[in-house]
């Protein structure tokens, strides 16, 4: 799931839009990567103001999905190295 870094309107509607995903039964044993993006830009908020606008550590106490986080530059591909090696070890024996 990702997430603009630099705008925290959008931040904040982004979060709506996972809560709801969350409590989807179909995704209830899904394992969650939340991506911060464009860490690039000069006005992006750091991780934790980031975590705290979104209120992330109550999101993680109530979700029942395992729920992993990483700042990334999609246009630099900054951290992108990071969420394929999530992939790969999250997926590892599933296919």
């Amino acid at each position: 799931f990702m997430m603009d870094a630099s705008d925290p309107t959008q931040l904040s509607a982004s979060c709506v839009q996972l809560l709801g995903l969350l409590s989807a039964e179909q995704l209830a044993k899904a394992s969650v990567l939340i991506l911060f993006n464009k860490i690039d830009l000069p006005c992006y908020m750091s991780t934790e103001e980031m975590k705290s606008l979104i209120r992330l550590p109550d999101i993680i106490a109530c979700a029942k999905q395992d729920i992993t986080t990483a700042e990334i530059s999609a246009r630099k591909g900054t951290g992108l190295a990071g969420v394929l090696g999530w992939l790969q070890a999250t997926h590892r024996g599933n296919g």
